[in-house]
């Protein structure tokens, strides 16, 4: 039975990716920060298949608790096939660098960045036995152009480092039969993120060209398509999920530096 560990993967949308891996008939690691309370609903959910999932408490901030994320998902299963680094803080207040605490600074790169190394230290060698692993790590919209984001240095430069780490591992792996990609999903906010693609359908937003809000389940499926076997041509990629508003946000980059070219 493959196996799966999952960063932050009780609630949000981690909940629907750790549901997409059991619907696969995977074991998984679930590890979360604090939330008993998510823990608890998702075993009454999933009591049928508790034989196959662990609940690790963890902050993915510091290196000793993904040690423990780590040495606990290989004592009960002996094995890692899937990574999803899905974990990521963020700070939801809008602040200037300069007005950032050095421990709102460190949060962010060692939340966002860090972690996926330490992780990476760990995970790869037991993947390199097994000739194979998946490697997931989450970006944002566009973070593979580098863009500038006001009020999100931290986490944007923290992300855009990401996207290189997923490319430079991405490289050295290949011949392990490791793969490993960045999902950037788009702007999924409150209970979408634990919503399906049939609800969705049910709401209108005029915001993305396909016409509904993004889910937590458009997410777990690119997850759950990048993560098989035969998705091994697959690997270095940052793929986007926006319902095409990264591709509008593009067009109208260029418009506006044509027009600049224009005007000069």
């Amino acid at each position: 039975m493959r196996h799966a560990v999952i960063t932050a993967g009780t609630k949000g949308l981690g909940r629907k990716v750790t549901e997409e891996f059991l619907k696969m008939g995977c074991s998984v690691t679930v590890n979360y920060r604090s939330d008993e309370a998510r823990v608890e609903e998702l075993k009454r959910e999933w009591k049928s298949n508790l034989e196959c999932i662990q609940f690790v408490k963890g902050d993915i901030t510091k290196k000793e608790d993904i040690s423990t994320i780590f040495t606990q998902a290989m004592n009960r299963f002996g094995r890692i096939d899937y990574l999803i680094n899905n974990a990521g803080p963020y700070i939801f207040e809008r602040k200037k660098l300069v007005d950032y605490e050095d421990h709102e600074w460190n949060e962010m790169i060692d939340g966002n960045l860090s972690s996926v190394y330490h992780f990476l230290k760990l995970t790869i060698p037991v993947m390199r036995r097994q000739k194979f692993g998946r490697v997931i790590t989450y970006g944002f919209q566009d973070a593979e152009s580098s863009p500038g984001w006001i009020y999100r240095a931290a986490f944007s430069a923290a992300k855009v480092g990401l996207v290189s780490l997923t490319k430079s591992v991405a490289l050295e792996e290949a011949q392990h039969g490791i793969t490993v990609n960045m999902v950037c999903p788009g702007d999924i906010t409150g209970d979408m993120k634990e919503a399906s693609i049939l609800t969705a359908r049910t709401q209108q937003d005029t915001k993305t060209p396909i016409g509904r809000p993004g889910t937590g389940e458009d997410i777990a499926r690119i997850i759950a398509f990048l993560c098989e076997d035969n998705s091994d041509f697959i690997t270095g990629s940052v793929i986007s999920a926006s319902g095409g508003v990264n591709v509008v946000n593009r067009h109208k980059n260029k418009i506006e530096k044509f027009e600049i070219k224009e005007k000069d």
